[in-house]
């Protein structure tokens, strides 16, 4: 279920010399939507460094393209929570254009981890629930 949307137009630096999306800028406009989920449900990534209670890094990361986009396209990125494990959880989301096509897709798999030792802990609790209702669409 999707539980977030959000539009990003293509600029002239997210293209590669053919004047189409280098293949490294979808994984930064997911990042973007991504940032902003965090955000709306109270974990924005300012309070992760300030805070320092823990970390959310990305382990494995996918994409796949479906059509190419040139500078001045508009597309919806829609975010989805996939999964939810003991110390990760799992991003999926759905680029399409203004008309409705898929233009692409990613996924990312993050892990909960604490910032001193740097090792995997368990999702915490109040984080968990937040993902939880993202998955039902709750937020």
């Amino acid at each position: 279920m999707t539980v977030l949307r959000d539009y990003y137009t293509v600029k002239l630096h997210d293209t590669d010399s053919a004047g189409i999306l280098f293949f490294a800028n979808q994984f930064k406009i997911a990042h973007d939507i991504y940032e902003l989920f965090l955000k709306r449900i109270g974990f924005g990534l300012a309070e992760r460094f300030a805070g320092r209670d823990f970390f959310l890094p990305i382990v494995h990361a996918e994409a796949d393209f479906s059509q190419p986009l040139t500078v001045g396209d508009t597309i919806e990125i829609a975010l989805s929570v996939a999964e939810i494990g003991r110390s990760s959880f799992v991003l999926e989301y759905e680029l399409t254009n203004l008309d409705g096509i898929s233009v692409g897709a990613a996924r990312t798999v993050h892990v909960t981890t604490d910032p001193a030792t740097r090792k995997k802990i368990d999702l915490p609790e109040g984080f968990r629930k937040k993902l939880e209702e993202a998955k039902k669409g709750s937020i």
